[in-house]
């Protein structure tokens, strides 16, 4: 079994197969359909032999099926059918899920993914639960995804950004009383430091969380 790991994010889609050490990608961006998305990965993957697929889409997940139209990519990703797309199977996970599931070491953890938006997944005794905290309702109306997305970024500069990272972090680490907290996604580079109990992620581990997924399977 060969797998190809398709990690879409709102500014970049990336992919790496099975045997491969490095990885491809191609930008994405606000009218990057899923019909555009698949032909763009098979142009990319040439010469990649892959007879599975696994896709980390920027969104909740339900049935294999993206529930909705994702807020930072074109549309058509609701019924689009990807394995006629790749003429084999396709297993759809939210991102987050897919790059905590790559970063889990036991126990109880916490993943938060500070990039377009905001991703969060929890995996606890190695069962994957995907989660849409960034659509929380936070302050001023605003949501988590707002403070801690790109938009937040944007708004109030690196310094408070990062402040509104360390409070919100230390919020959900009492309500949900994770063992392990990850930050992972583009912009926890952009963290001077860590928060207590942290540890920085890895992109890369999103594709070790799409290889798991046909383990599991």
């Amino acid at each position: 079994m060969t797998v190809l790991v398709i990690d879409v994010g709102g500014t970049h889609i990336k992919i790496l197969a099975t045997g491969k050490k490095q990885h491809r990608q191609v930008e994405s961006g606000p009218t990057m359909t899923a019909a555009q998305t698949a032909t763009a990965v098979k142009k990319l993957a040439v010469g990649w032999k892959y007879d599975r697929v696994s896709i980390g889409y920027p969104g909740p997940v339900i049935h294999n099926h993206p529930l909705h139209e994702p807020e930072n990519l074109g549309a058509g990703w609701v019924g689009f059918d990807f394995r006629t797309a790749f003429n084999c199977p396709v297993r759809l996970i939210n991102d987050a899920a897919m790059q905590a599931l790559g970063s889990y070491k036991g126990g109880h953890l916490l993943f938060l993914g500070l990039g377009t938006g905001l991703g969060s997944a929890m995996v606890v005794n190695h069962m994957v639960q995907p989660m849409e905290l960034g659509h929380l309702p936070y302050k001023k109306g605003r949501s988590y995804e707002d403070y801690l997305g790109r938009r937040g970024l944007k708004r109030m500069g690196k310094k408070r950004w990062r402040q509104q990272v360390a409070v919100i972090i230390e919020q959900l680490r009492a309500a949900l009383q994770p063992d392990d907290v990850v930050i992972g996604g583009g912009n926890a580079k952009k963290l001077d430091e860590l928060p207590m109990g942290c540890r920085l992620g890895d992109n890369a581990n999103a594709f070790i969380g799409g290889f798991q997924l046909w383990k599991e399977a």
